[in-house]
């Protein structure tokens, strides 16, 4: 449905071309670059989306519980490595491949689908991505086991992709990109938590046995810490080894205390610059712990767009075959007011995006 005023006052056509750095590269490049071939996984600032899986697009009706404009499949071709999700239990499943779905929080409030077909979702574009790592993290809300979200693996054929430690303990020495490339290992997943590690499903890991989070609840762009949050009982000087996951999004309570996540200032929080902004907060964490993040999490990650800084902390200076966002409008003219907007054209993919009343339309030209 179009409103004809509301687009003559604020839709943008933003074109883009299609190219072939992507094909003409994959022999040499590595998540888009070839200075990370050789570089260990450890070693890498992986831009992370978080709650990948939950829209705020014309499929969702723009729900305000979601934390991303475009899904998974976008985001992974825009340079996107890491994607989170909350997995929960369906109860009254029918099938096992419905028994565990994405929800925000609860499935009452935002129902993203099973996770067996998000990692069908995933494994598409790993097919065709043949020299891209990529990493998951499930947020275990309902508790469970290896023996229940394996099957879900196996059920979408990604397992084909994992990568399993030589033991269940904190890995010492991460290999790098290219030897996961090399040896078909290129999907790393973590589940945060999981109880006692599975012989049978090595590939999920225990999420605190290898990273360590910062806060993550935050609702001005002041509060960010570097300080570790998870697991308890660490600090700055004493990680134990794990690879420090940055969470850089804020929320905004409303009515009846209910959190959703801020769009208001999301081009500030995900900017290079600017009060609690994602490089000024890469740049104060890599002093503290002497290296970059080896993760940052962000909402709406194309604002910004979020990957100039993480681009910078890997100091990489021109990525390949990935979407260049040309972020730079804000729009406040929803039924009710609401900003939530922005805008990109890509490299390697090729479209025409209309924006106008919070509607996104992609007609593809090649």
């Amino acid at each position: 449905m179009l409103f004809p005023s509301l687009l003559q006052a604020s839709a943008l056509l933003l074109f883009s071309t299609s190219t072939s750095a992507q094909s003409s590269s994959s022999s040499t490049a590595c998540n888009n670059s070839p200075s990370l071939c050789s570089r260990p996984y450890n070693n890498i600032t992986h831009l992370g989306a978080h709650d990948s899986p939950f829209l705020r697009d014309k499929s969702t009706s723009f729900s305000t519980s979601g934390n991303q404009y475009y899904n998974s499949t976008v985001q992974l071709s825009s340079g996107v490595r890491l994607l989170s999700a909350q997995i929960h239990k369906n109860d009254s499943a029918s099938s096992s491949a419905d028994k565990w779905r994405l929800c925000h929080s609860d499935c009452k409030l935002l129902d993203a689908g099973s996770l067996s077909s998000w990692l069908s979702e995933i494994k598409t574009w790993m097919d065709a991505n043949k020299n891209e790592v990529v990493t998951l993290l499930l947020v275990n809300s309902d508790n469970a086991l290896a023996s229940d979200i394996g099957p879900q693996f196996e059920a979408s054929g990604i397992d084909e992709y994992a990568y399993a430690p030589a033991s269940s303990s904190a890995v010492k020495t991460w290999p790098t990109l290219q030897s996961l490339i090399s040896n078909g290992t290129r999907l790393v997943t973590f589940v945060a938590s999981l109880g006692d590690p599975s012989t049978k499903y090595p590939y999920l890991l225990n999420e605190f046995t290898h990273i360590f989070e910062n806060d993550y609840e935050n609702e001005s762009p002041t509060e960010y810490a570097c300080t570790p949050n998870r697991p308890k009982g660490l600090t700055t000087s004493d990680t134990g080894g794990r690879i420090f996951l940055m969470n850089h999004f804020l929320y905004s309570t409303q009515v009846f205390g209910i959190q959703q996540p801020n769009n208001t200032y999301v081009n500030v929080t995900n900017a290079e610059t600017g009060v609690g902004s994602l490089g000024s907060r890469l740049d104060n964490c890599t002093e503290v712990y002497g290296k970059a993040p080896g993760f940052v999490l962000v909402d709406f990650f194309n604002v910004g767009p979020a990957m100039k800084s993480v681009d910078k902390a890997n100091g990489v200076e021109s990525a390949w075959g990935e979407w260049e966002w040309e972020w730079g409008w804000e729009w406040s003219g929803g039924e009710e007011g609401e900003f939530w907007g922005g805008g990109g054209g890509g490299r390697g993919c090729g479209g025409v995006f209309v924006v106008g009343r919070g509607l996104w339309e992609k007609f593809l030209i090649g």
